[in-house]
């Protein structure tokens, strides 16, 4: 395919502000753009908020630079929020590791200030050193059930701190921020286990979590033929098979 569809021309052409793609591989990004910005957008029923905050999130967690960075821009230039996009790299951390984070948030600090855009951003924490632990435990229950509060007691033998810091650190540091909801949040990290892959029991644990949350297996299927372009068939359809174990057709 030598031409670029109208469909991907027009989304190109509304994210990025031009169709030109560049000359020295233009038969490699000719078919990038034909499939990621036509054939992905027909099949994946994503509002294109929602759309580029799960790849800026997928990108986070692989990662992928520079076309984070290209993605970055064109989020801004589609008016998503400059918290929403921080909060989703900022959600990443006790996923994908601070040293990724830092790396990404660089990025997008240089971006945010080329746009004029003034840091930091509003504060957007809830908790402190005295409840961290116990609202993050709260959020571990609303996603999870019940059974979370006795994880903990049930921590192999040497282990228990670690339990404690996903209760504080994971969950209290960062699902109970505001800037995004708590449903958005739990999608958000389905998308960065399977953009890192190799992850089934983690991202089967948050299958259940996101059908608990009302992401249902339509939604969760739809994420991940958005994310396709970015992480490949062999990590997709893992994730599919996740799905299909956990959220069983009705």
């Amino acid at each position: 395919m030598n031409t670029v569809t109208p469909n991907a021309k027009a989304n190109l052409q509304k994210l990025f502000g031009s169709t030109n793609l560049p000359k020295e591989d233009l038969e490699f990004f000719t078919n990038y753009a034909n499939f990621a910005f036509d054939e992905v957008f027909t099949h994946s029923n994503l509002d294109e908020n929602e759309r580029l905050l799960i790849i800026l999130a997928s990108l986070t967690a692989v990662p992928a630079k520079e076309e984070f960075e290209t993605m970055l821009k064109a989020a801004l230039n589609a008016k998503v929020s400059p918290i929403a996009i921080k909060e989703v790299i900022y959600q990443a951390t006790p996923y994908v590791g601070m040293a990724k984070v830092a790396d990404i948030l660089s990025i997008t600090n240089k971006v945010f200030k080329q746009r004029g855009i003034k840091l930091p951003l509003a504060k957007q924490g809830t908790t402190n050193k005295e409840n961290r632990y116990e609202k993050g435990l709260q959020t571990q229950v609303d996603i999870f059930g019940e059974g979370m509060r006795s994880a903990i007691d049930k921590a192999p033998k040497g282990q228990r701190h670690i339990r404690e810091f996903l209760s504080s650190n994971c969950f209290g540091d960062y699902y109970t921020r505001t800037g995004l909801d708590l449903k958005f949040r739990e999608l958000l990290t389905f998308v960065y286990l399977i953009s890192m892959g190799g992850l089934e029991p983690q991202v089967k644990a948050h299958i259940q979590g996101n059908v608990n949350m009302g992401n249902d297996r339509d939604k969760l299927i739809a994420v991940v033929t958005a994310l396709i372009p970015y992480i490949g068939y062999p990590r997709a359809l893992n994730a599919l098979s996740a799905i299909d174990e956990v959220a069983q057709i009705p």
